[in-house]
């Protein structure tokens, strides 16, 4: 590796001679100058890495310098160094971008660090990261082999999200891919997990170790909220948001709100908008909406939209509870639906509840399967992350939230299942009537093999619609995903690898919700 190159300016230069023959002995290539002038055409003739920029130079400041460095060299990190503990200089240094900064008397030591700290930061950091997650690696490894409840696998996913966050700064790649065998692996198990304990959960059977449900959301973590508060609640789902991509927005949202909780609730199944977002402002299981409100209820075959009553299933779940909130309930499908929704924000101070339901990640993974040129963009988890946080942020929706920030209320954030990158093709014959879901498959006379899916004979025992007396409802498992034999090829070609919802994994069932308070 070549030598790194240190540009050292300071009129008192002499003065610091054991620093340099410090530096020099530790590898480090040192040019000096004496006054800002000289530093600038310094910078011009060599390949500087970071720039040492003493404060109080006679001529050009320090301060001088350093506007015009950062005009010339926006990329080369500067130190800046200074006798003075003054604020105003404090402020103006760090609003000017700096490195770091060091009031002297400074060590040689205190520079050696702080070139650590700058030049060799991500390095040092990949290491420490692969040495902690190889010690985490054992220990998730023997809890996997455990028969976990509920909050352990909450606990298990936390760490796994937790892990593959960190070690995607990491330039470990191979600890990346074991970190993939061990979720891969987690999958697996939880699928079990789900299979043999989702229909007691449904039957009520053990309350305690029952989790929370898309049906029992609103019931038993908003409504609580509400009664409480005496502020305003403002309730955003966001269509489709995995537990990483929570993880990710959650700094962005650090500097207005405090998080008072920070939560996993599991979505029924199918874990698909129609049915786990209906459930959610319903207060009901999908059979049971359909048995209420039967003109309101469509099943996959019918034409129309299947998610257009909700704001009528939270009415009357409000009315059945006796809570007589003034509240609102928008829905945003589109940027001027987002704009318009910022325009509205000092209106919903007056409602006790306000319902935002906001569908653009939903939006953005099905766009990565249709859309060449978002695959591209979101080629990995990591991009997709990426593109998730790109949006937030440029978003009329974190406009919305820093907006209603000035104020004081309580915001949740959730959604209604989240989605998982499909890897494994599973075959299943079906006619026409089974619905084109790729993660689940409900219907009659449907061919599959049993050991390959999670299969419930009998709807009401899920608390599904049934249509048929034959019918039956499959879901895919871990990150497999249902290809029919014909055309199969290019079936399984061209939805390899997209990012789909519907069926039993973490990713779609751990989903998050999450209770904020203005600061």
């Amino acid at each position: 590796m070549d030598k790194i190159t240190i540009l050292w300016a300071d009129d008192e230069i002499e003065l610091l001679k054991p620093h340099l023959i410090f530096l020099q002995e530790k590898g480090y290539d040192v040019i000096t100058a004496t006054n800002g002038e000289d530093a600038i055409e310094k910078s011009k003739s060599k390949n500087i890495d970071i720039i040492f920029l003493d404060e109080n130079m006679p001529g050009l400041s320090g301060l001088e310098t350093l506007n015009r460095m950062k005009i010339l060299h926006p990329e080369i990190p500067v130190v800046m160094i200074t006798k003075s503990e003054e604020e105003s200089i404090m402020e103006e240094a760090i609003g000017s971008k700096i490195a770091d900064y060091l009031i002297k008397p400074v060590n040689p030591n205190q520079i050696l660090l702080s070139l650590k700290k700058i030049l060799d930061n991500k390095r040092l950091i990949s290491e420490k990261t692969t040495t902690a997650y190889q010690q985490e690696f054992r220990s998730i490894g023997m809890t996997l082999s455990d028969k976990l409840n509920w909050k352990e696998w909450c606990d298990v996913y936390r760490k796994l999200v937790f892990w593959e966050l960190e070690l995607e700064k990491s330039a470990d790649e191979s600890m990346y891919e074991i970190l993939t065998s061990q979720k891969n692996e987690a999958n697996n198990l939880f699928t079990r997990y789900i299979e043999n304990n989702y229909i007691s959960w449904l039957k009520g059977n053990d309350e305690k170790i029952s989790p929370l449900m898309s049906h029992q959301l609103i019931k038993k973590n908003v409504l609580p909220v509400i009664d409480q508060s005496q502020e305003p609640v403002f309730m955003i789902l966001i269509d489709n948001l995995r537990y990483d991509q929570w993880k990710i927005l959650q700094p962005v949202l650090s500097p207005y709100f405090r998080i008072l909780e920070d939560d996993l609730y599991c979505s029924i199944l199918p874990t698909a908008t129609q049915y786990a977002r209906n459930a959610i402002f319903a207060g009901l299981m999908p059979s049971e909406i359909e048995s209420r409100f039967p003109k309101l209820w469509l099943n996959d075959e019918d034409e129309g939209g299947k998610n257009l009553h909700e704001a009528e299933f939270l009415a009357d779940l409000l009315k059945r509870n006796r809570k007589e909130y003034k509240f609102s309930y928008t829905k945003v499908t589109n940027y001027n639906d987002g704009k318009k929704l910022v325009d509205d924000a000092s209106n919903m101070m007056q409602n006790k509840l306000n319902v935002i339901v906001y569908n653009f990640v939903d939006m953005l993974s099905h766009a990565r399967t249709e859309m060449e040129m978002i695959r591209e963009l979101a080629d990995d988890e990591s991009a997709y992350r990426s593109l998730t946080l790109s949006w937030f942020e440029h978003s009329p929706l974190f406009e919305f939230i820093k907006k209603i920030s000035e104020s004081k209320v309580k915001v949740v954030i959730t959604t209604d299942h989240g989605t998982i990158r499909v890897k494994e093709p599973v075959k299943l014959v079906g006619d026409r009537t089974v619905n084109t879901n790729l993660r689940y498959k409900q219907g009659r006379n449907m061919n599959y093999d049993k050991k390959q899916v999670f299969e419930i004979k009998n709807p009401a025992d899920a608390m599904l619609p049934r249509q048929h007396l034959s019918q039956t409802f499959v879901f895919a498992r871990k990150d497999d995903f249902f290809a029919y034999p014909n055309n199969y090829n290019h079936y399984v070609s061209y939805y390899r690898n997209t990012l789909q919802h519907g069926g039993v994994s973490m990713e779609e069932m751990l989903i998050p919700f999450a209770l904020l308070t203005t600061r």
